[in-house]
């Protein structure tokens, strides 16, 4: 290797950036969160309650969509279900008070290539992440699964300088977490973080309500039927939204109260009526008790 070409890399910041990622993560004091999911409902679903509780503490959220969602819909397809898709996951954003993108991959046709791996590797890397979740690699939808394996790709790439090094690699490697999911083989969810999201629950049925195609006409699986039922009201349509995943979230609150309770303290955790749970991932940086509390700072609130 050429000293000029050192020169070269080390002026780009590639070998020695002027501010370090990790110093650059830490500058305003906030955390800096990156979520993945295949499709433009995912994240909103999955973690829209904690993504609120985040932002309305100053700290910085980001959805990613990996496919465009256009085939995702019973009645159409293509370029104008993908532009519809990309509008509502803005607009739930825009609730939450977070970022969105919508990569423009074709829905079904997610694949582990070098290109995608590169693809999540450089938006960790941009959102200078401290925590970065995604599916588990063994969803049963093959763009669920895909996103979950590109992602626990990217957990130990986004640190090498010379891959990708037209972005820094961090310098710390962030907390990768897994969304919830029911499937049992090979290895089902354990959850190590269980959130409370009742303070937030009628805001994350308002960015739900944004997602008109997939909660109100049911998506692929929807009908002209389910279509013409939908509350006309704002109002109504909230109250849709929580009365058809409230039970959902009520259940998962119920079967992790053993671990609001550790995380909340005994009466707090026993009170807490809507959850959301992660697992954390083996890859990426393994927090302590104590970090934990830091990238979740909700327990004591």
């Amino acid at each position: 290797m050429s000293c000029k070409w050192l020169i070269g890399l080390a002026m780009a910041g590639v070998l020695c950036p002027l501010v370090s990622p990790a110093e650059a993560q830490d500058e305003e004091g906030k955390l800096r969160i990156i979520c993945f999911g295949a499709h433009p409902d995912d994240c909103e679903y999955q973690v829209g309650g904690m993504a609120a509780k985040w932002a309305a503490a100053g700290h910085k959220v980001k959805f990613v969509s990996t496919t465009n969602g256009d085939i995702g819909h019973f009645r159409m397809a293509g370029g104008p279900l993908a532009q519809r898709r990309t509008a509502e996951a803005q607009e739930a954003a825009s609730i939450l008070g977070i970022e969105s993108e919508v990569l423009d991959i074709h829905d079904g046709e997610l694949m582990p290539t070098l290109e995608n791996r590169r693809t999540i590797v450089r938006l960790i890397r941009q959102w200078k992440a401290d925590v970065v979740m995604s599916h588990r690699p063994n969803d049963y939808h093959p763009d669920h699964r895909y996103t979950g394996v590109l992602v626990m790709d990217s957990a130990y790439m986004v640190t090498v300088p010379f891959f990708c090094p037209d972005v820094p690699a961090l310098k710390r490697n962030p907390v990768f977490l897994y969304y919830r999911d029911g499937f049992q083989k090979p290895n089902p969810f354990r959850a190590d973080v269980a959130v409370s999201i009742d303070d937030v629950w009628d805001q994350k049925a308002r960015a739900m309500c944004a997602l008109v195609s997939q909660f109100f006409e049911g998506g692929v699986h929807g009908s002209e039927e389910r279509v013409s039922q939908i509350p006309q009201t704002e109002e109504a349509r909230v109250e849709h939204a929580k009365t058809h995943r409230g039970p959902g979230h009520q259940r998962t609150a119920d079967e992790y109260r053993d671990l609001l309770v550790k995380l909340y303290g005994p009466e707090k955790g026993q009170a807490v009526k809507y959850a959301e749970v992660l697992e954390i991932c083996e890859y990426g940086r393994r927090p302590s008790e104590d970090e934990l509390k830091t990238l979740f700072p909700f327990f004591s609130q």
